[in-house]
């Protein structure tokens, strides 16, 4: 087939939807296994994006995985944080490691300590001649995300620092979707009547909850409800003193509670549970509560926690696709990938 391959020269081929066909591609959605594993022996057929047909070991099904070449290398892994088993990354990680062992390339992970980020040191151990690509993972310093950049190797980063106004990474970015939902959130709050609606959390944090700050002004904007800056906890983190404690001052210094905060994530949510029932307020009888992560802990805290969820395997997969792409293909225009989230209504929101 003469040029490239798409989604809907593969339903074509077949007699099927093009949606069904970027289920099976994408592995979301329900899907029959036999009408998956058509769907992906004929992509392999038709030669769509360079992907090769192979057999997931621990599950017996069948998955796109890129073609590699023969000569595979060692994936650094760079971040700033501890990824414990609460971090939407955690289970993105095992996915991104499945794949990539399976392509024949190792992951080794690089903690970059505080000195090292002042300065701009590369972690001692890490050797550029045996690295075939760079993923970075929490790494929000512009300073060293952007030195990384330099080392004229392929990198991806799953999230960024939050940097609106600052040069542009030269490197593939990958996001969940952090303005949808919050956008049905204010949607349904407002055909609730709850049109008082405020923001916690360092939207400078990261590029993540500056989308997820901007998500929330644009929904307010376009749904015609009031921006008020009084309802709104915007401080930066400081290592001095625990947020609990910095939220327990604001929202005792409010003149008025908003009706519903939408929390920067599930840990800033659980701090404002904490910081109100300090302050005598119960959730969600005196104000409604969002998160944004869908952690372990959104579920079994009292009340449970309306947030939103992040496919985080979906993210692995897609890391994986991302990086061994540009090790592929390194002369690819820069790619920004989001990846859809869902939307979980609980107790704090009286559901």
């Amino acid at each position: 087939m003469a040029g490239r391959v798409t989604i809907q020269d593969i339903a074509d081929a077949l007699g099927v939807s093009r949606n069904t066909v970027s289920k099976a591609i994408n592995n979301t959605g329900i899907l029959a296994d036999a009408t998956r594993d058509k769907v992906l022996k004929k992509a392999m057929e038709m030669g769509y994006k360079q992907f090769s047909y192979v057999t997931i070991a621990d599950t017996g099904k069948p998955s796109l995985s890129i073609s590699t070449p023969n000569e595979r290398g060692e994936i650094a892994l760079f971040t700033t944080s501890f990824l414990g088993n609460s971090h939407f990354a955690s289970t993105m990680l095992d996915k991104f490691q499945r794949e990539l062992s399976q392509l024949g390339y190792s992951l080794t992970m690089y903690r970059i300590l505080p000195d090292d980020l002042h300065r701009l040191l590369l972690p001692p151990s890490f050797a550029k001649e045996r690295t075939a690509g760079i993923v970075c993972i929490e790494l929000f310093d512009s300073a060293y995300s952007h030195m990384v950049c330099s080392l004229d190797l392929p990198v991806l980063f799953v999230d960024t620092p939050a940097d609106p106004l600052g040069s542009p990474l030269v490197a593939d970015k990958l996001y969940m979707d952090n303005r949808t939902n919050i956008y049905r959130f204010v949607e349904e709050m407002s055909r609730r009547k709850k049109t008082k609606i405020g923001f916690i959390g360092d939207y400078l944090h990261c590029h993540s909850f500056f989308e997820r700050y901007m998500g929330y002004r644009d929904a307010m904007y376009l749904l015609g409800l009031p921006i008020s800056d009084e309802y709104s906890i915007l401080d930066r983190e400081p290592f001095s003193r625990k947020y609990e404690e910095i939220l327990t001052d604001r929202l005792k210094n409010m003149k008025e509670l908003p009706q519903v905060f939408i929390c920067a994530n599930d840990f800033v949510a659980l701090d404002a549970i904490k910081a109100l029932k300090r302050l005598g307020y119960s959730v969600p009888k005196d104000v409604y509560l969002c998160g944004f992560d869908d952690s372990p802990e959104s579920k079994i805290i009292t009340p449970s926690l309306t947030t939103i969820h992040i496919h985080s395997q979906i993210m692995g997969y897609y890391a994986v696709h991302l990086l061994i792409s540009r090790i592929k293909e390194p002369d690819l225009n820069y790619r920004t990938m989001h990846v859809e989230t869902d939307l979980i209504y609980r107790e704090s929101t009286e559901d």
